[in-house]
């Protein structure tokens, strides 16, 4: 099997790194993440103006039409740069939903600056009585005379901070752990009766939770399925994303274990530590093997399951690799100061949302 990328793929690894490079050091991370949406608005546009938000949709929206190695190259790059931007939340999961479920008008009134990245939309989904991989939506939804309105809570709303619309998962029938019944609606930010409550999540990304007071929306296609359908090009990249940090805090740390003394000797020098570090670079193989696994499952019945199973097995392995390089750097391993404690709360995220591994494993033994 070849996995050597293809001439666009190395094209669009080139310039997620340029871009890295240009714009990515500690100190600046920090001022990001300090900006009232996790995030710097000037990067975010720099993607759009570079296609890096462009070439995440499908090509009948305006985009490159991306196969899952593509989408794969440019999510680890982001990883090992550790970049915040929340293409993921924004982009690969809620502006590919907002393509593939909104009508024609919706479609040519918010696509063009979704593709651009003048215009952001979020996921409103999970709610607080919810569990991991379990399906629970209280949210409601009515008719007007004027359209549907929504009334409810939605708790969980990653990167929804400043942006321009939800997609809002609401319920006009059945109890709330039934997926029929449940639609999907667009929401407006500056909607009447909709109030947003602002909090910062483990890795200092913006969330908001989300209440509606008979909120007017717009219906759109599709329900729970075609949620879960977005959801799996969104879990390929967080696994590659996780992959990525995973990589990149391995390799800092194996340099800090051959410079760092105690006792007269490199760290690196005693066995203890080297088991540790081999054990850790067997787990990066086997996320590597199975996330290869899954980009040459692309376009197969077989690819959910896939997917599933790299990021049942990263979501764990990830958390366990984080552990044993944080401690190795002692103190400085838990501050701002090094980019281990940031790469670490990052890849907690990455592995608790928007379920946990256990939940993925069942869906890759095809019990949930």
């Amino acid at each position: 099997m070849n996995f050597d990328l293809s001439e666009d793929e190395e094209m669009l690894k080139a310039l997620a790194e340029r871009f890295i490079t240009d714009h990515y050091d500690m100190d600046r991370r920090r001022r990001y993440l300090a900006e009232p949406a996790g995030f710097s608005p000037a990067n975010w546009a720099l993607l759009g103006e570079l296609g890096l938000i462009g070439a995440l949709f499908d090509e009948d929206a305006g985009g490159l039409g991306l196969d899952a190695t593509g989408i794969a190259t440019v999510f680890e790059a982001m990883g090992r740069g550790l970049v915040v931007e929340p293409l993921i939340e924004n982009v690969l999961l809620a502006g590919r939903l907002l393509a593939a479920t909104a009508s024609a008008d919706v479609r040519a009134d918010w696509l063009p600056g979704l593709v651009e990245g003048s215009r952001r939309v979020a996921l409103a989904h999970a709610e607080q009585r919810g569990r991991p991989g379990r399906l629970w939506i209280e949210c409601r939804a009515g008719e007007a005379d004027d359209g549907p309105r929504i009334t409810g809570h939605k708790a969980y709303v990653p990167a929804g901070a400043g942006t321009d619309g939800y997609i809002v998962s609401a319920r006009h029938a059945g109890p709330a752990a039934e997926p029929e019944g449940v639609a999907l609606y667009l929401v407006t930010a500056d909607a009447p009766g909709l109030v947003r409550e602002e909090w910062r999540l483990a890795d200092g990304g913006v969330a908001v939770s989300l209440t509606f007071s008979d909120t007017p929306a717009l219906l759109l296609a599709g329900g729970v399925a075609a949620i879960e359908s977005a959801d799996v090009l969104a879990s390929l990249a967080r696994s590659a994303e996780a992959l990525g940090i995973m990589e990149r805090i391995f390799g800092e740390t194996r340099e800090y274990l051959t410079t760092r003394e105690q006792f007269g000797l490199r760290l690196g020098s005693f066995q203890a530590i080297q088991h540790r570090m081999v054990a850790q670079y067997a787990a990066i193989e086997q996320a590597r093997a199975l996330l290869n696994l899954a980009l040459v499952s692309w376009g197969k019945p077989e690819f959910a399951q896939a997917v599933a199973g790299v990021r049942a097995f990263i979501g764990s392995a990830s958390i366990a690799l984080g552990h044993e390089m944080t401690q190795f750097h002692g103190g400085m391993g838990v501050s701002d100061e090094l980019s281990i404690g940031h790469a670490h709360k990052r890849l907690l995220v990455l592995s608790r949302w928007p379920d946990e591994p256990d939940a993925a494993l069942d869906r890759f033994a095809g019990v949930a």
